[in-house]
């Protein structure tokens, strides 16, 4: 009997894995012919979703099935190349299916000891990142969730620094009674930067706006009034 169970759960099992990776096939093909935005009755079927906490388990394959009905139609289809807001990047085939790789292997990626692999490609990506900007091979870097947590790093190891060569070190004493830090940004500095500033606890008073050029490169480079050399933070493209 218990053998007979372990093998309609791997059945089961399978067959919802065929058929999720079905019904994303079948979106990716049409993503091409798909119109960007969802149309407001796609938007108002997800109300569906909406309904009590089951008290029992729910069969896989309906609940994959009633995902692709529901959730598909009420996508904003990014993937499909006539996508131009926010940034957000395209989908590549390739790149789609390491996904459901890495979905399949669910590693936690804290620490090498937790998944060898993870740490070993966020070492060949960082890699490829000093070959691409280069710069030094001996860079180290991390691998971040958004642009905020990216410009969050960055400050807070700016923060580190400027406050070192005053003699503070902000990681046994804090900021608080830390030598006061002036920052200026660029008059087109995105807002995740202005949060990012908020979390590294700069307040918005120590926050200078300054001009800036129509790529967003700040306009001058020198600031004139500030005792010390400020943290400066721009949006520059490339």
């Amino acid at each position: 009997m218990a053998t007979d169970t372990k093998a309609k759960r791997q059945s089961q099992s399978g067959d919802v894995l065929t058929l999720a990776a079905e019904r994303a096939q079948q979106y990716v093909s049409a993503a091409g012919q798909r119109r960007v935005a969802p149309s407001e009755a796609d938007v108002a079927a997800l109300a569906e979703l909406h309904e009590p906490f089951p008290s029992l388990p729910s069969d896989p394959s309906e609940v994959i099935s009633k995902l692709d009905e529901l959730g598909s139609r009420a996508t904003v289809t990014t993937t499909g190349g006539r996508y131009f807001g926010f940034v957000n990047g395209g989908m590549l085939p390739a790149a789609l299916a390491a996904n459901w790789l890495a979905g399949a292997w669910n590693q936690n990626a804290a620490l090498r000891v937790m998944s060898p692999v993870a740490s070993e490609l966020e070492e060949v990506v960082l890699g490829w990142v000093c070959e691409a900007l280069g710069l030094p091979t001996d860079c180290a870097g991390g691998l971040v969730t958004c642009a905020t947590m990216a410009n969050f790093t960055a400050l807070a190891t700016a923060r580190q620094a400027l406050l070192a060569r005053e003699g503070w070190n902000v990681i046994e004493d804090g900021m608080f009674g830390a030598p006061p830090i002036e920052v200026v940004v660029g008059a087109e500095a995105h807002a995740s930067i202005l949060k990012a500033l908020s979390l590294a606890g700069f307040g918005r008073k120590r926050v200078t706006t300054i001009e800036a050029e129509s790529r967003g490169v700040c306009a001058r480079t020198d600031c004139p009034g500030f005792p010390s050399k400020p943290l400066c933070a721009s949006r520059r493209e490339m």
